[in-house]
C-alpha cells in the first residue's frame, strides 16, 4: 500500500480560539487515535491534497517534531461552503494488529454479456475488508470476462486468504442486466 508523507506539529492548546487561529492561518487541526493517548497535530492543508482527493487508499506517514507515526484516514470534516478541510481524524495502525478499511474494486476484462448488448452495473466500488496492514491491496481486482446476461459477481468471488472481506456472502459487486436496446433486439429477433 503506497504512503504518503504529512509533516505537522503537535498542539499545545486545543479549544475553539486556538483552533480558529490554526485555520486562519491555512492549517488543519487533526487528532491521531488508536495509540496510548490521542495525539493532537496541526498541519497544513495543502499536505492533505494527495491522501484525500483521491479514489485510491494510502496510508499516511505523521511526521511530528521527530517523531514518526504510520496512520491511515478515518474521518474529515469539510466546510459547507467553501469546502475547505475542517478537521481529520487519523487511526494508527500498527504491524501486528489487523484494521478494517474501504477498498477500491477495479473491473478487469470485457464482459461477454456486455458484448452482446447487456448492461454493465458496477454496485460496489469499495468493500470494507480487515487484514493487517502489510497485507492490505491498494485495489482489488474483479473479472468480469465470464459475466453473461442475467449474472452477478459476488464478493465470494473476491474472496482472498490475505484478508477478510467484510460484507455478506450474497452482496453483489457486480452485474449484467438486460439492456433496452438488447431487449428490443430480442423481441423483433423472436417476431
Amino acid at each position: 500500500m503506497q504512503s504518503i508523507t504529512i509533516k505537522g506539529s503537535q498542539r499545545e492548546s486545543v479549544g475553539k480560539v486556538a483552533t480558529k487561529a490554526l485555520r486562519n492561518a491555512g492549517k488543519v487541526p487533526c487528532v491521531l487515535y488508536g495509540g496510548d493517548k490521542p495525539v493532537h497535530f496541526s498541519a497544513e492543508e495543502k499536505a492533505f491534497k494527495s491522501l484525500v482527493y483521491t479514489p485510491n487508499v494510502y496510508t499516511a506517514t505523521i511526521e511530528l517534531d521527530g517523531q514518526s507515526y504510520t496512520a491511515v484516514l478515518q474521518d474529515i470534516q469539510f466546510h459547507p461552503v467553501s469546502d475547505n478541510i475542517l478537521h481529520v481524524d487519523f487511526y494508527q495502525i500498527f504491524e501486528d494488529k489487523a484494521i478494517s478499511m474501504e477498498i477500491p474494486v477495479h473491473l478487469t476484462g470485457t464482459s461477454k454479456g456486455v458484448m452482446i448488448g447487456g448492461a454493465l452495473r458496477h454496485n460496489l466500488r469499495k468493500l470494507k475488508v480487515k487484514a493487517l496492514p502489510a497485507n492490505l491491496p491498494d485495489f482489488i481486482e474483479a473479472d468480469i470476462t465470464e459475466l453473461e446476461i442475467g449474472n452477478k459477481l459476488y464478493v465470494t468471488e473476491l474472496a482472498n486468504d490475505k484478508f477478510t472481506i467484510l460484507h455478506p456472502d450474497n452482496t453483489v459487486v457486480a452485474q449484467v442486466r438486460m439492456s433496452r436496446n438488447a431487449a428490443k433486439a430480442t423481441d423483433e429477433a423472436e417476431a
